[in-house]
């Protein structure tokens, strides 16, 4: 029995080196990696102390650059906010391609879901065909669901409409071959901490959490658990959380829509924070 158990447990380490090989490739460490998206890979939320948003996928880079002799590890970061899915796969995936990292993580699809009206079965169809052209290119495409929102105000009126991309996107990963960074799954970001004061970008502390979680789909070991528990909060009133919704709708909906009806993007004459891959 013990011998049967040791080849049991033997055959599992097996598996998972193979699994981490698809990932990381024969080497065993991902060397550059490129970041494609919107406001979301951008870092929207997450404001470093010189006023560029610094987001999971920067954070993801730091974990993977720990993995590499110190300066041998490469990264560009080419997401900009606002961008819709035809704007990311024109402007973004010919130059990821171009450049031809290790890995690529591509998370798109969003802002086109938010807006009325919006098919995601015909927006998972174009993500499909992007996702096909970066899996001629890339060693690594890593694919990103959309959060759960559950409980979210706004957002959670599109939850079905969310799920049902996601479930696209799991789809697509299985047909191509890429790991998904499963957002829907990451319990620890239904939590308000988790996003910043605007409720439809990650905090700092939000970020972290999906880039350890994205770091683990790779195979890293990392620093700590995306899901754990967060520290106890005191009760709001329900006065209090009125006076918060009224602040939040007035700062941050109402311009929102406005952008919105008017045709206009927060991304309008943004240019990607790291358009080549350079060491960190």
């Amino acid at each position: 029995m013990a011998d049967d158990s040791k080849n049991i447990s033997s055959g599992a380490r097996s598996a998972a080196d193979e699994s981490k090989d698809l990932i990381t490739g024969a080497t065993g460490a991902i060397g550059s990696y490129a970041a494609v998206g919107d406001s979301f890979t951008e870092g929207v939320g997450d404001p470093g102390p010189d006023g560029v948003y610094i987001g999971w996928a920067d954070r993801l880079a730091v974990l993977l650059s720990d993995q590499q002799a110190e300066g041998a590890f490469r990264y560009a970061n080419l997401a900009v906010r606002g961008r819709l899915l035809d704007q990311i796969v024109e402007e973004q995936v010919p130059r990821a391609k171009e450049l031809a990292p290790d890995l690529v993580t591509f998370c798109a699809g969003g802002n086109d879901i938010l807006r009325p009206g919006s098919d995601p079965d015909a927006v998972a169809e174009r993500y499909e065909a992007a996702v096909a052209d970066l899996r001629a290119s890339v060693g690594t495409v890593l694919l990103c669901t959309g959060f759960d929102t559950r409980g979210v105000p706004v957002l959670g009126l599109l939850r079905g409409k969310i799920a049902t991309y996601t479930a696209h996107v799991r789809a697509i990963a299985d047909r191509h071959g890429c790991p998904v960074l499963d957002l829907w799954s990451l319990k620890s970001v239904q939590d308000r901490r988790a996003w910043s004061e605007d409720r439809l970008h990650l905090s700092a502390d939000g970020h972290t959490r999906v880039a350890l979680r994205a770091a683990q789909v790779l195979g890293l070991r990392v620093p700590a658990d995306p899901d754990q528990p967060w520290p106890p909060e005191a009760e709001r009133s329900a006065a209090e959380a009125r006076r918060n919704n009224i602040h939040w709708a007035r700062e941050h909906l109402v311009p929102w829509i406005g952008r919105r009806l008017r045709g206009e993007s927060s991304g309008d004459h943004v240019e990607p924070k790291r358009p080549d891959l350079l060491p960190l």
